[in-house]
């Protein structure tokens, strides 16, 4: 292939690295309004008057929005596909407050600090209402978080369950009682934020047809367009939503959250709107990762085979439930995708609390999979007296086995049967064996204050939803031979403008330089579900591929007709036929635009799959564990991914680089205490640690070759994989090093210090 697979330069790159505006942000808009949102003090209460007086007479105040100016309309943030499988459990502006961070009232203002003054003039009473913290108290709080009347989709209210799941193939219980071991664990994975540099930020106006215009940093433009439209009870014809640059997301904008907010403030002005949450405003009323309280039971056979998967979810959603279901979803099914065995079974209830909301974070589910499962199979084969890659090996999924546990559990809706065409876990344990130094570590005796271990954990992801997910694409030829590629997918940092425009180039026989790359704006963009589920290079890519390859075939009908032959082919950008006359790419265009046969060269497609191919990966982990204080400090992480056919190897090693430090977070650093009133502790980077370039440890990133037929050009998703694995390879190093196994995370010193035995 010519562009496939290369490292070619990113088609957005110059424009960042020179600094031009090409965020959110960037654009200045005449008299704008700036927006603040009033946030509750109070974990859960109702509200029982407003006092906006002294705020509306402040000079320079515009607008100022409470709950008695909407009509109740429940609707989802969650940025999802249509009928949404998340609950309709929220109101723009509520009479109730749910937890420290909700929203009260919303300002509009001349100047930022007009706007923050006016909040500080509002006056609310509130009735303080009962608190619950707790997933598994709040099921029998004996008081419902949400009322049953307007939400739409709440599992249980009464027992406050946003969303339940429950399958099962096979019969486990028997098969746990005939199984000749059986393996109990219990694991929680805690909340942890997205902390994307760029904030959450918005700004509106109306054009010159007094059509509502959204620029937005966001993950799914179209969504935003649709649930604003209905929030706001106006037709989608007068809605456009442009996505510019984003400087980062990993899911947390994948949330319709706060395009409402300016668009009703620009709909009742007439006037611009710009809102950027603060750091603190992110930390604490945007969104979270869902923690997970997981149990498991393995049975296996004495082959070390497995017999049985019983597993158990406890989710915590917060205050109000965008992916309740189908984060649960994916942890089920991504924990039951990785090895195989006769007997499964999930049962899972995602709770509402009154804590800050959690939704997408890069992962969806299964980071809070896989810490559990790669640390019960850590413990299995130390009980069983087999090597940890050994056991996996035995037990994974291999080529042509069906995954019969997709049938059933699918995101919101039944499951497609799931068949593996491409799987190379293998190669990626036993490279990563190699390049860990595995075998040497793990049979070293250590002695004194610092004690090193390593430890190894294997991972799972999709590559979209099947069934569920769709992508397309338009592309049209200029005279010169280049080529504008529309498409509605969104690159949010991770280069997919760069990766979409190789395929397209590469389907066309051109270079990338040809392609011309216009993405994410509802008005000129054909529809793409957005950036989520990684499903970007496999389902937009497709179709991408299917636009390319229309638009070749047009090219070839069109130089045959010129060329006045029945046969030719195309050598790269001529049609040359077998009487050896030629026309180049270029002309075909130009005498195609001016002379009979006058039309557009262009090609559309848009692709829906039914499978989800499985990208796989192996993280081995060595760590240095201070005996003295606890503190555990890793040292080097081996990350070795299949995810088929790599489009742009550049790209996907940083997308690897990128994941890895999310994962080390979540595991040793990144901590979300709370008071007992409900109130976030930690609303800043000095106190909410995320991992920095000075923090790193020694990063080994490779990729197996691999090649999946049902992706474009082989490929399958490489996004999300990489983050799953190294928090439990970090874990079951601290097991190798110091026999302390920790199953709840983050690992706290102090736990480890306190289970410590040792000479």
């Amino acid at each position: 292939m010519k562009v496939i697979g290369k490292d070619i330069q990113r088609v957005d790159g110059h424009s960042l690295v020179r600094g031009k505006p090409v965020f959110t942000d960037d654009m200045r808009l005449k008299d704008v309004l700036h927006v603040k949102i009033m946030h509750s003090p109070v974990a859960h209460a109702q509200i029982l008057n407003i006092d906006i007086s002294r705020a509306e007479i402040l000079d320079g105040v515009v607008a100022i929005f409470t709950h008695k100016d909407f009509k109740p309309h429940y609707y989802t943030t969650a940025g999802q596909g249509y009928p949404e499988p998340s609950p309709r459990d929220m109101l723009i502006l509520d009479s109730t407050v749910r937890y420290v961070g909700d929203r009260v009232a919303f300002v509009a203002a001349e100047t930022l600090e007009i706007a923050e003054r006016a909040l500080e003039l509002i006056k609310v009473e509130y009735k303080e209402l009962p608190c619950i913290f707790d997933a598994e108290k709040a099921m029998t709080a004996g008081f419902a978080l949400h009322p049953s009347e307007g939400t739409i989709g709440i599992h249980d209210v009464s027992r406050n369950i946003a969303a339940h799941l429950d399958a099962e193939l096979g019969d486990v219980d028997a098969a746990l009682k005939t199984s000749a071991h059986v393996f109990e664990g219990i694991y929680s994975t805690p909340f942890v934020q997205m902390a994307h540099i760029e904030p959450h930020i918005s700004l509106t106006w109306l054009d010159n047809n007094n059509r509502l215009v959204i620029r937005t940093s966001t993950q799914v433009p179209h969504h935003v367009r649709r649930i604003v439209a209905e929030v706001l009870d106006i037709p989608i014809a007068r809605i456009r939503v442009i996505k510019p640059r984003i400087g980062g997301a990993f899911g947390g904008k994948q949330e319709i959250l706060n395009e409402e907010v300016v668009s009703a403030i620009t709909l009742k002005t007439g006037r611009p709107a710009r809102i950027e949450y603060t750091r603190e405003e992110e930390l604490n009323a945007a969104r979270v990762r869902h923690p997970e309280l997981v149990t498991f039971r393995l049975g296996f056979n004495e082959k070390q085979l497995l017999t049985a998967i019983d597993m158990n979810i406890l989710e915590n959603c917060g205050a109000y439930g965008p992916h309740a279901l189908t984060v649960m979803s994916v942890t089920s099914l991504k924990a039951l995708s990785m090895y195989k065995a006769p007997n499964v079974r999930v049962n899972g209830d995602g709770v509402y609390t009154n804590l800050p909301i959690a939704g997408a974070y890069r992962g969806y589910g299964a980071p809070q999979a896989c810490f559990p499962l790669e640390s019960i199979m850590d413990e299995a084969a130390e009980k069983l007296g087999v090597d940890p890659i050994d056991l996996r090996l035995k037990n994974v999924f291999q080529v042509e086995d069906d995954v019969p546990i997709a049938k059933i559990l699918g995101e919101g809706r039944e499951g497609f049967p799931m068949v593996l065409y491409s799987t190379e876990i293998k190669t990626c344990l036993d490279e990563g064996r190699q390049l860990s130094n595995w075998d040497t570590l793990r049979s070293k005796h250590q002695t004194g204050r610092f004690r090193r271990g390593i430890g190894v954990a294997a991972a799972v992801q999709g590559s979209g939803i099947p069934g569920i997910d769709m992508g397309a694409a338009f592309i049209k030829m200029n005279e010169d031979a280049s080529f504008n590629l529309q498409i509605g997918a969104t690159d949010l940092g991770t280069g997919s403008d760069t990766a979409l425009a190789q395929i397209a180039a590469e389907a066309l026989n051109v270079s990338v330089d040809k392609i011309i790359v216009y993405s994410s704006d509802t008005d000129i963009t054909p529809f793409d579900k957005g950036a989520y589920a990684s499903s970007t290079t496999y389902i937009s890519g497709t179709a991408v591929k299917k636009a390319a390859e229309q638009c070749k075939a047009m090219i070839l009908e069109q130089g045959k007709k010129l060329l006045q032959v029945e046969e030719a082919e195309i050598i790269n950008t001529d049609v040359i036929a077998s009487d050896g006359q030629s026309i180049s790419y270029a002309d075909i265009c130009m005498k195609t635009f001016y002379t009979d046969e006058q039309m557009q060269i262009m090609g559309t497609g848009s692709h829906v799959s039914f499978d989800s191919p499985p990208p796989l990966n192996a993280t081995f982990a060595e760590v240095e564990v201070d005996t003295l204080t606890g503190i555990v400090r890793v040292i080097k992480v081996v990350s070795v991914t299949d995810a088929g056919q790599i489009i742009n190897p550049k790209m996907a090693e940083g997308q690897v680089e990128g994941a890895i430090p999310q994962s080390l977070g979540m595991a040793l650093t990144e901590f979300m205490p709370f008071d007992d009133q409900g109130r976030m502790l930690n609303l800043d980077f000095n106190s909410y640690h995320i991992y920095t370039a000075g923090d790193m440890p020694k990063l080994v990133v490779r990729f197996v070759e691999s090649n999946e037929p049902t992706g474009p050009y082989g490929a399958k998703a490489v996004a999300e994989i990489p983050i799953n694995a190294p928090a439990p390879a970090i874990t079951n190093a601290v097991y190798n090093a110091v026999g302390v196994r920790v199953r709840h995370l983050p690992i706290q010193p102090e736990q480890v210090l306190k289970e410590l035995d040792i000479e």
